[in-house]
């Protein structure tokens, strides 16, 4: 399922009143208490934006947002009532995208996402008419036929990656590399992912008309234009 926020706090009661707060204005969001739950979430799901909270208990946000960093390429906004530069400065070089101190007022903290959110989404690729797949330039969902895909969060960054390079053969350490982040990765975990992505958006995905196999060096996303 995929969500505009995703919320990591260690306080359940904070986390769940941003939480209410910002689905009652229109921003799909989604809790989670701990670095682990936040790792599992994005197993089967994905986030447009994460609000992080430094401090997780006996668990980092930094360390958290230097794991996810690996394989999301999503804005990352901390949260923490450690305002020091040298606190900033980690949270920036990790990959933050924005550093809030606590406390914060809801309504401010609501104006940030949104402003963040607008910023990606104008930042994503424009489809060309015609598009099957496609990402929605309000949501920044990916869309079948304007029918939104629910996909893995790994799937997700596949496909997202194969849009970004429409019509250019990506060989399979690129792909290795550029989605999981690193070389270690086996085909056959590659070769699985590609036949779910498959039988999402073909018609027939024992005859893929979109993303095609190139023997010998990898894959192509290459979509004939609607007739």
């Amino acid at each position: 399922m995929h969500y505009e926020c995703l919320i990591v706090d260690d306080e359940p009661e904070i986390a769940a009143g941003l939480c209410e707060y910002f689905n009652l204005f229109d921003v799909p969001s989604h809790y989670v208490l701990s670095a682990d739950a936040a790792l599992e979430f994005f197993e089967g799901n994905t986030a447009s934006l994460l609000l992080l909270d430094v401090n997780l208990g006996d668990e980092s946000g930094f360390a958290l947002c230097k794991t996810l960093r690996q394989t999301l390429d999503i804005p990352i906004l901390f949260v923490s009532a450690r305002s020091s530069h040298d606190d900033m400065l980690m949270g920036f070089t990790l990959g933050g995208d924005d550093y809030i101190t606590k406390p914060y007022s809801l309504s401010v903290m609501l104006a940030k996402v949104k402003a963040t959110l607008k910023r990606h989404q104008t930042a994503l690729p424009t489809a060309g008419a015609g598009d099957r797949v496609r990402i929605d330039a309000t949501t920044s969902r990916l869309l079948l036929d304007d029918t939104p895909l629910e996909l893995t969060n790994m799937e997700d960054r596949l496909l997202r990656f194969l849009l970004d390079n429409k019509g250019r053969v990506i060989d399979k350490v690129d792909l290795y590399q550029q989605v999981w982040g690193h070389r270690m990765v086996s085909a056959s975990t590659l070769n699985v992912h590609i036949r779910r992505l498959r039988e999402k958006i073909e018609a027939d995905p024992n005859e893929p008309q979109l993303i095609k196999t190139v023997w010998g060096i990898g894959y192509v996303y290459d979509e004939a234009p609607a007739a």
